[in-house]
């Protein structure tokens, strides 16, 4: 009888974790859950804000995004460091696209 009750209250948090996990991507400011079907347009932001960086190379894997006044966008990549013997890493890269003007990085995090 334990087991049974003990069963229900793990399959009542679980549905309560699926509904705030089905509905954090609609709260207001929130980042969406990353996904790795990155758009056009956060890999055309993506491209235009790093642009033109040197010294190591990010493959973009997975996107997560907030809309704000532009979108704000969290890149989760693999990194590869432009070394004799390239030294392979992973970043997230924020970036900031306005809705007039150019992408810009606003911050690389180490992971």
């Amino acid at each position: 009888m334990i087991a049974h009750g003990v069963f229900n209250l793990i399959k009542s948090l679980i549905n309560l974790n699926q509904i705030i996990m089905s509905n954090s991507s609609n709260l207001v400011g929130a980042f969406s859950p990353y996904s790795c079907k990155i758009s056009g347009e956060a890999e055309g932001a993506f491209k235009e804000a790093l642009n033109g960086i040197l010294g190591v190379t990010y493959s973009p894997v997975a996107v997560s995004q907030q809309v704000v006044a532009g979108m704000n966008y969290k890149f989760f990549c693999n990194t590869q460091a432009a070394t004799r013997y390239p030294n392979n890493g992973a970043a997230i890269v924020s970036v900031y696209k306005a809705l007039t003007g150019p992408a810009h990085i606003t911050h690389i995090q180490e992971v």
